[in-house]
Parts: C-alpha cells; structure tokens; sequence
C-alpha cells in the first residue's frame, strides 16, 4: 500500500502540545480530494496542509479539514512555511493556495508570516440574544461592547463574524450550542464565529478570542490565523484604537488546553499574520486507493 510522510505542527506555539496543530503532507502528488479527506480526517487536527509542486512559487497548497476542503487556513500555512523552511524548500517566498498566491516569509528569529489577501470588513447588525444563546455568553456583555464596536463580517481569504465581548471572565464562561453557532455564522455567510475581548490574559497582548466554526467541522479552534487577520483589519476600519497598532499580538486556545499567540501586522490594505511553530509528530500514512474505503492506518 502507498505511504506518505505526513507531519503533525503546533503552529503559534513555542513548545509542542500548544497552539494549533495542523496536518502537513509535503508531497501530496497522486492524491485526490477524497484521499485528502481521509488523511485529513485520520489525523483529527482542524485543517491538514498538502504541499504539491508548482512551477511559480515554493508550493501549491491545499487545505482540508476532516469534512471539506477550505481556501485558506492561517496556522496550517504558519506550519507548512516552518517545515519548508527546515528543509531548505524555501526559495520563492510566495505559496499558491485557492485564496490566491500569498507573499511568505520566515525570518531568522522563527517567526513565519504570510501575506493575507486584501481584507475585506463590513459592520453588520446583529440580534445579541440570538448570538449570546449560541455562544452561551450574557448579550449584555455583548451590547455593552458593541454600543462602540459593532459586530462584523470579516475576511483576510475567510469571511468570519466578529462579536466583541467586555470582560475575559465572561468569554471564558461561553457555552455554545453548536447547532446554534453553524446556524449564526450560515445567516452571515461566514466560516465561524470568533468572539474576542480587549481583557487580554498578558498585559503585552492587543486582545484574547475564542473561535467556533462546526459547519466546517471545527467545534472549538485553538489558535486562528485568518480570523486573527480579520480581526486585525476589523480594528483598524472601524477605529478601535485612537492610533491604531500596526503591530498586534493576539491570546488563543488557553480555554481548550492550547495556548497560542498571533502576530498580526495591519498597513493600510496590507494585513500579514505571523507565528512559531513547533513538529509534535513525523512519520508516515498508509493511504488506501480512492476507491476503497479501508481504514487508515498510522
């Protein structure tokens, strides 16, 4: 049976078991997207990275979570430009994915940033009962953010609903109704919901977020690098700031057990998303035909 060398990276981490893990298959050549799929779907992590080879830039890359395949995803990127850039695969600084070809880059110092597309932010109007039942949060705690900072459909390449709340304390007593939360974030076209707050845990840190997208098949996800970008752009449109940053920092994942953080760089209709990561995992996948419907096995 045909095998892969497939990877498991904890993008926006330090250490390993933090952040984001994302799926990295480096030569993904031969295979099609219902083998994607499966390999996506038997490393558990929210979206699986799969590198081919592209005459134009380093790598085309698609991405996949374990129900479907998505444009873009900010921390299987940040973890396939680490593992590229360890292999010496680095040469172009551009990677071609459905979103677009995006300018990338690691620095010395470990840090990869890619080069979102032009964001895009637009205020919508929202019913803060409707969205404190999903997410389990007081409306209140809501409403009262959002007399100064509407809610908004952001995207950097994908579209997410923004919701600021006042304090961390009641970020952290969310409780979505899932359901609820796929049927919010479908009514606003948007991947997921991603709710933050300026209560940050780090006194360094621009803000703290949680994000919840099940209709792509990710309940609760640790560390996001394209809403993090959304964000970033949201706060820069809608005057958050009185001199806006052009340097953010970004607290995910400390409610699910895995700690990130996301560097976000907003200049005028430029938005770049930056982190470390760190490989938990290097090994190989037994990948069955597309036609068959084996089991995987590690």
């Amino acid at each position: 049976m045909e095998t892969r060398r497939t990877l498991l990276i904890d993008a926006f981490a330090d250490e390993p078991l933090a952040g984001n893990v994302a799926g990295v298959v480096p030569d993904a050549t031969g295979l099609d997207a219902e083998q994607m799929v499966a390999i996506a779907r038997e490393l558990g992590a929210s979206e699986t990275a799969f590198l081919f080879d592209d005459g134009d830039a380093d790598r085309r890359v698609r991405y996949f979570t374990p129900e479907q395949e998505v444009d873009l995803c900010g921390h299987a990127t940040v973890a396939s430009l680490v593992h590229l850039d360890d292999e010496g695969g680095l040469d172009e600084g551009r990677l071609r994915t459905n979103a677009g070809v995006l300018d990338v880059e690691v620095t010395d110092e470990g840090v990869a940033w890619l080069e979102t597309e032009d964001p895009s932010v637009e205020t919508v109007d929202v019913d803060y009962e409707r969205v404190g039942e999903a997410l389990g949060i007081d409306p209140a705690a809501m409403q009262d953010v959002g007399a100064d900072l509407p809610a908004a459909v952001a995207s950097v390449g994908l579209p997410f609903l923004l919701v600021p709340v006042n304090f961390l304390e009641r970020l952290a007593e969310a409780d979505p109704d899932m359901a609820a939360v796929e049927e919010l974030a479908a009514a606003y076209d948007a991947t997921g919901v991603y709710a933050f707050t300026f209560d940050a845990l780090d006194a360094e840190s621009t803000l703290h977020a949680r994000m919840w997208a099940p209709g792509a098949g990710v309940p609760e996800d640790p560390v996001t690098g394209t809403a993090s970008g959304a964000c970033g752009a949201y706060l820069h449109t809608v005057d958050a700031f009185d001199d806006p940053p052009a340097s953010m920092r970004f607290e995910q994942g400390h409610f699910v057990d895995r700690p990130g953080l996301v560097h976000v760089e907003v200049d005028g209709e430029t938005v770049r998303v930056g982190g470390r990561a760190v490989t938990s995992l290097d090994g190989t996948l037994a990948v069955p035909p597309s036609d068959e419907d084996d089991i995987l096995e590690a």
